[in-house]
């Protein structure tokens, strides 16, 4: 019997941990403990890319469009390091950044529709390389506005988002 308590503990144990692991895969930023890797847009009209997370460190480049999808996949004090859909990147100024989830399309003429079916009444097309504000994300689809339009269109063709994301 008690080979049987400490048998039931030990599994216990097991699966305690193994929840904990699976938490524990979840990456967390250092300084927001928020999660790495993360998609963000550009607040400004500009922004520098630094080679690293200072002012003393070269710009490698500027970013020159607003609300562009970012993805965040380092943190240091007031810096991120992102990188774009052309796997580019550096370190960016955190008051650079939003919140605010914009996507790129990266197919030309996506259509989207008035409900996440294909069936469903064409709203409008998007060309290749629009930027749209993204709204909520079911398992393959995702609700997008750009100008003035807004729609369902396949989570596939675009970028800024995770595959398995969902969102409300």
């Amino acid at each position: 019997m008690l080979r049987q308590a400490r048998g039931a503990a030990l599994a216990l144990v097991i699966v305690s941990l193994a929840a904990g692991a699976a938490a524990a895969d979840r990456v967390r930023g250092p300084v927001t403990n928020l999660p790495l890797p993360r998609y963000v847009s550009l607040k400004a009209s500009e922004g520098n890319v630094r080679r690293g997370p200072s002012l003393t460190h070269r710009i490698d480049w500027v970013y020159v469009r607003r609300d562009m999808p970012l993805e965040v996949t380092a943190e240091f004090g007031h810096w991120r390091r992102v990188r774009d859909r052309d796997g580019a990147g550096g370190w960016v100024h955190y008051s650079l950044l939003s919140g605010v989830r914009t996507v790129l399309i990266e197919e030309d003429m996506i259509p989207l529709y008035a409900r996440p079916a294909e069936g469903s009444q064409m709203m409008a097309k998007l060309g290749l390389g629009v930027v749209a504000r993204l709204g909520a994300c079911v398992q393959t689809w995702c609700e997008v506005e750009a100008g003035g339009q807004r729609g369902w269109t396949r989570k596939a063709a675009l970028w800024g988002v995770a595959a398995d994301e969902l969102r409300d």
